[in-house]
């Protein structure tokens, strides 16, 4: 008897779950909101070290469909994120969370778009990425892209932008502390490592430094981390 798409769903999200546990990931951890539904997930995100967003703790909300992975997750944040890329009422819109569907009204490729393949380390990654590196093109909050391009154009002597941003990770570090958690703040507590390694993975950090001076001071201090730093693979940072 073919598996219906709920018990498919339920044995993916049992597998995801499993593997995220036994294997941490750098940037974020999840748990589930209800022991006994695992298609809610909450999600904690930490700041990048070295971005705007560093020591920050960012909650989130991840909803599975019935039919995933043939069809993506939603993801909104909890804590305030002032990002171009999210709705002010949290709602994350980026492409990698788009129905697997051919639209050439969005702008988007197919490829840019949900699939099979994708998972949650795949779309929490992408979300990482993007906060250092938004999507100015199509925003979901236009208020907050002009605000970042203004910073990014006046090499940060603008800093409105920058400002909204401190505010609200000083507002997240309270919550760290009621749920007992201690945000990495360096790029080698940041950098999880765990043995045995999977095959095939690479390193597995996404390089969020941007600035070559930062990145070179941190290969003279850090060379025996160098191998866990940073990713082969690239992560969708688009959105609609």
């Amino acid at each position: 008897m073919a598996q219906s798409p709920l018990g498919g769903a339920v044995k993916a999200l049992q597998l995801e779950l499993k593997k995220i546990k036994e294997e941490p990931v750098e940037g974020f951890r999840v748990n589930l909101i209800e022991d006994e539904n695992l298609f809610e997930w909450e999600v904690a995100i930490f700041g990048p070290p070295g971005t705007l967003y560093e020591g920050g703790y960012f909650k989130a909300h991840m909803k599975f469909p019935s039919d995933y992975p043939y069809n993506p997750p939603s993801v909104k944040f909890m804590s305030k994120m002032w990002h171009p890329n999210v709705y002010e009422n949290g709602d994350v819109c980026i492409s990698i969370l788009h129905p697997p569907v051919d639209d050439p009204q969005s702008g988007e490729l197919p490829s840019e778009r949900w699939n099979p393949t994708q998972n949650v380390r795949t779309v929490l990654l992408s979300i990482i990425s993007l906060l250092n590196e938004p999507n100015t093109f199509s925003p979901a909050n236009v208020d907050a892209s002009v605000m970042y391009r203004k910073w990014k154009d006046s090499k940060g002597k603008d800093k409105e932008y920058e400002n909204i941003i401190r505010k609200q990770v000083e507002g997240t570090k309270e919550e760290a502390i009621k749920d007992d958690v201690k945000v990495p703040t360096t790029l080698q507590e940041y950098c999880v490592t765990f043995k045995p390694k999977p095959p095939d993975t690479g390193m597995d950090c996404v390089d969020f430094y941007d600035d070559d001076d930062y990145a070179d001071d941190m290969d003279d201090e850090d060379d025996e981390d160098e191998d866990n730093c940073y990713a082969e693979d690239q992560y969708d940072s688009g959105n609609g």
